[in-house]
């Protein structure tokens, strides 16, 4: 069964298979911070619990729990690695927190998966002059592709270098349709 939590400060929803909801709602502790019903969404677009405590000695503390890796330490802690000890969503949806959609990730999985910061939105395409350059990074090192006439092609490119490389552990770009030009 599939449950959807309404996150405090967002219209979004977390997404829970049923045996992560019921874990949420009857581990003691969880149950005593009203765990589910104070979900929030972050600024990295995770669902995390914050709440900060005075402390006995006088000052404050702030506990921040992330839904997604409570979730994968509870129950996906047997794919944990040394090499892989970051947990990412196999949808790309951060709010998807059921157990089938969470998976620990190595670093340079992870950062492959990350949105791009490209200006012209698509992962390693760069617009030079009046071309676009698709350049991939095997390494640590910057490899060119190739240049092309369109953003698309570029990202075309990059997409089959990427899944040559690293298989289903690539960043695939997923092309926007081209708007047609409005004609007066």
């Amino acid at each position: 069964m599939l449950y959807k939590v309404k996150l405090k400060n967002s219209d979004d929803d977390v997404l829970l298979d049923d045996q992560v909801y019921e874990y949420l709602t009857s581990d003691p502790y969880l149950v005593k911070v009203d765990f589910v019903n104070n979900l929030r969404k972050h600024s990295s677009g995770c669902a995390v619990f914050q709440k900060t405590w005075k402390k006995a000695d006088g000052g404050y503390k702030t506990e921040t729990i992330y839904l997604h890796k409570l979730v994968a330490e509870k129950f996906l802690s047997h794919e944990k690695s040394n090499r892989k000890k970051l947990v990412g969503a196999k949808n790309g949806n951060k709010l998807d927190c059921r157990v089938d959609n969470l998976i620990y990730r190595s670093r340079s999985v992870a950062s492959r998966k990350r949105k791009t910061s490209s200006k012209v939105g698509y992962t390693g395409v760069y617009k030079e002059n009046n071309r676009y350059r698709a350049v991939i990074s095997i390494n640590r090192k910057s490899v060119h592709i190739g240049m092309f006439s369109t953003a698309e092609e570029a990202a075309l490119a990059y997409n089959k270098k990427s899944r040559e490389l690293y298989g289903e552990d690539g960043k695939i770009n997923v092309i926007k349709p081209r708007k047609a030009k409005e004609e007066f």
